[in-house]
């Protein structure tokens, strides 16, 4: 099957198209036809081994563990180990794929866990790709919080990915959002059902006379000793900076709000996976709103990307 593959770290220029066997499910696994996956920042850094940490997950000096990157996907299940018992040949799915990764390629062996589902029927197989990381990251640290209806929550990096999911998500839950982002992405967020919106490049967010139950830095870039100040007694920050695991259905309950028509995906720009590299240079432009989709169609035989 053809992959994207990296065998050191550095640019985009470092991922390649290659040849390499197509994978066969173990007793508790399916195999997934892929149909799109996406870029994520855990695409990027660590091909990029930033931070350095990342080496000593993934090899000091070159990819050990992983060399074919891709965080997220959906596809079609192919076949089914033994035991697996929640799909079927034939389903669509979208699946965050862990640390294992694998979705830069055409065919890939996930477990079939909480991490999987079915994918929503009213998506597209692009848009159901980028829920899994941005949509359970925002669900994960929103739920942690105690979100409630009713609840003041401030969004910080509002426009990205995870920030996109946690103002549906928030508005959903019965929250009012205002939401800190840049002028350009002031009419998506507005959109997207943002109470009120803190445009950063013109006034300083800390400075608002709001206070909030929630604060949630969606991109990590801010901290408690900034902005602890605009919370409520009892009030909760919470930062992407942190690792909260998800739990059993979590991707069930973003199906359920999807198919409710309370819940999109952002897709910022959609490309081939031949076009891998333009992608990973965009994302790690840090100009991207929303997601970047990838699209898994047949490709080239030359072994070359563009």
């Amino acid at each position: 099957m053809k992959a994207v593959v990296y065998k050191k770290y550095g640019t985009p220029d470092v991922l390649e198209l290659a040849d390499i066997p197509k994978p066969a499910p173990k007793a508790n696994e399916v195999l997934i036809k892929i149909h799109a996956t996406s870029v994520t920042a855990g695409d990027w850094r660590l091909r990029k081994a930033d931070p350095f940490l990342a080496r000593l997950f993934n090899g000091l000096f070159k990819p050990r563990r992983v060399n074919v990157l891709g965080f997220e996907l959906a596809g079609v299940v192919e076949e089914v180990g033994e035991k697996v018992q929640s799909f079927k040949k034939g389903d669509p799915v979208f699946a965050s794929c862990g640390l294992r990764f694998g979705g830069y390629a055409e065919y890939t062996c996930l477990p079939a866990n909480d991490l999987m589902a079915i994918k929503p029927a009213n998506m597209t197989f692009e848009e159901a790709a980028t829920v899994p990381i941005g949509g359970l990251t925002a669900w994960r640290f929103l739920n942690q919080s105690g979100i409630k209806a009713g609840d003041q929550v401030l969004i910080y990096g509002a426009s990205g990915s995870v920030g996109t999911f946690a103002i549906q998500i928030a508005k959903a839950l019965g929250a009012e959002v205002t939401a800190v982002c840049s002028t350009t992405n002031v009419d998506l967020v507005k959109r997207l059902g943002a109470d009120v919106v803190i445009d950063y490049t013109r006034e300083d967010f800390t400075g608002t006379p709001a206070r909030f139950d929630i604060i949630f830095d969606a991109v990590g870039k801010t901290s408690k000793s900034v902005c602890g100040h605009l919370l409520k007694p009892g009030g909760k920050y919470t930062t992407v900076a942190k690792n909260p695991k998800s739990k059993p259905g979590d991707l069930e309950q973003l199906k359920r709000l999807i198919e409710a028509g309370q819940l999109i995906s952002v897709i910022d720009r959609t490309y081939t996976l031949e076009r891998i590299r333009e992608a990973h240079t965009y994302v790690e432009s840090f100009r991207k709103k929303g997601n970047v989709a990838v699209s898994i169609v047949p490709a080239h035989t030359t072994g070359h990307l563009d």
